[in-house]
């Protein structure tokens, strides 16, 4: 096991809001969210009085409060902002390390000694913050970055060695703290009636890693008030850290961001050679005028490319955008990795590096600015879900909202047994279905074809031999709905190319109306 280093975090709540609203101009106590795909993604405290919660749709929102400020979701807008605050508490510490736009963390030990305690330090910062950047914060005091984070929402000092108690009685969603997306482990611990992390944190590890996904030892060590990783054990290559120098000072944001991707990638791939993925991420910046500014970056999750030039380039925006700016251009950029993790806790495809590992996250951002221009139900993406014929189970969901079977544990008398169709046609096509002597083929209503079919022709092409079928599955409209039932078969026809398996739908009664619904491959 490895003891948590006791660290002191200091969070602005609504963060999101907070720096939206700032940039936008709107009054600070106006209710206001900001949105992403469409769902909230975090809003002010005004607005969760009126009924706004994180993940609720904007129509939804809107209904509940309709005076509700909308704001657009904007990492590297949050992540400038942010800057000041994580300066104002750099001038009182030592140490400083960015979690994420919203929350620093302080190593506690020098600090406290010099201000006289772990109190007195947490009211200092909170007094430099809110008297250098104007913002309201909270500060939280624990072992390890989790439980500080959770004390910080509750501005709590835990005792050392206290953080295990500490969490115990929390509930066992705040494993899922943002960007750890966690949902699924929570829901399951839940239905396993684990409900809080004292109760998850009772289980033998190896019966977690054994019997749950591979993020849940993770989580397991965080509710136990661990470190989120052992140490590595290992020494460190001597050409970890990534510097480039710039025949022209940068100035500008844009050439920030240009750089920023170049240096995330290489980075990200010198790691990865050597099996390695960073955790906590040094930026240091000099510029022209000899002056250093040096950032540390912590994350909870071990960076990919992307990622690691995203907080580059928030960094480097932030330092060119603040009041106390740089006198000078930016003439060299160095990443240090200052804490590394092996590389199998990056949940990747293996063998996959620089830009192939982040095509998901690259496709998503994109998904989501289509939403934006055209609208959220411009982008969907299919669900298997529950329903008796082919086409009834794929069911198109919105992009960013959840991909969660709404009926597919109902009984579904009737239903086409397995294997589905490989292809279904948009408009099914007319089929004429023969038997033996040339009459059409009927469906009774228990279920029974009048003969066999024998022949079959297809959107007036030639008749084809049958070489065999099964069926039929009779499908009665649920109720109140009302109309003739249907009856599916499925038949195996002979072709020159190769034999054909289709599947065929067709009204229950004296006059059938017969379709292909579906194509076997």
């Amino acid at each position: 096991m490895s003891a948590a280093p006791r660290l002191l975090v200091l969070w602005c709540p609504d963060w999101p809001v907070v720096a939206a609203g700032a940039a936008a101009g709107t009054p600070p106590l106006a209710p206001a969210a900001v949105f992403s795909g469409n769902r909230v993604v975090a809003c002010s405290a005004s607005a969760r009085r009126a009924g706004v919660g994180r993940g609720m749709r904007r129509r939804d929102a809107q209904s509940r409060c309709p005076e509700l400020v909308v704001h657009p979701h904007d990492p590297d807008r949050d992540a400038r902002l942010f800057e000041p605050v994580a300066a104002a508490v750099e001038r009182l510490a030592v140490g400083v390390e960015v979690v994420r736009p919203g929350i620093v963390a302080v190593p506690v030990g020098g600090a406290a000694g010099y201000f006289g305690g772990e109190a007195a330090l947490a009211e200092q910062l909170i007094d430099e913050v809110e008297a250098a950047a104007g913002v309201e914060c909270q500060v939280g005091i624990a072992d390890g970055l989790f439980a500080a984070t959770l004390a910080a929402r509750r501005a709590a000092v835990v005792p050392a060695g206290g953080a295990a108690e500490f969490l115990a009685p929390l509930d066992v969603a705040e494993l899922n703290q943002p960007g750890d997306d966690r949902g699924e482990l929570v829901e399951l611990l839940r239905r396993l009636g684990l409900r809080t992390l004292g109760a998850f944190a009772a289980l033998a590890e190896r019966d977690v890693a054994g019997r749950f996904p591979r993020d849940a030892v993770v989580a397991h060590r965080l509710a136990r008030g661990l470190s989120e990783r052992p140490p590595l054990r290992r020494a460190l290559p001597p050409d970890l850290t990534v510097t480039e120098e710039f025949e022209h000072p940068l100035h500008r944001i844009d050439e920030a961001a240009f750089v920023a991707k170049t240096l995330g990638e290489r980075f990200f791939a010198g790691l990865a050679r050597h099996g390695l993925a960073c955790t906590r991420l040094a930026i240091v910046a000099v510029t022209e005028a000899g002056e250093e500014r040096v950032r540390v970056w912590r994350c909870a999750e071990p960076l990919t490319a992307r990622s690691t030039a995203d907080r580059v380039r928030w960094q480097c925006e932030g330092w060119l955008t603040a009041r106390d700016r740089p006198t000078a251009g930016i003439v060299r950029l160095r990443l240090d990795p200052e804490e590394v993790v092996g590389g199998q806790a990056l949940q990747l495809r293996l063998g996959s590096m620089g830009r192939d590992a982040d095509a998901a996250e690259r496709a998503g951002r994109a998904l989501v600015r289509i939403q934006g221009l055209l609208g959220p139900d411009a982008v969907v993406t299919p669900v298997l879900d529950g329903g008796r014929g082919p086409g009834e189970r794929v069911r198109l969901v919105p992009w960013g909202e959840p991909r969660v079977p709404a009926t597919a544990d109902r009984p579904w008398p009737g239903r086409l047994p397995a294997p589905s169709p490989s292809r279904v046609p948009p408009e099914p096509p007319p089929a004429v279905v023969l038997d033996a002597v040339g009459d059409v083929v009927r469906c009774t209503e228990r279920g029974e074809l009048g003969y066999p079919p024998a022949t079959v022709a297809v959107d007036g092409g030639p008749p084809r031999r049958v070489l065999g079928s099964a069926g039929p599955w009779v499908v009665h409209p649920p109720p109140p709905a009302k109309g003739p039932a249907s009856a599916r078969v499925q038949v195996v026809l002979e072709d020159v190319d190769g034999d054909v398996a289709l599947l065929l739908l067709a009204t229950v009664g004296e006059n059938p109306q017969w379709t292909v619904e579906g194509v076997y491959d």
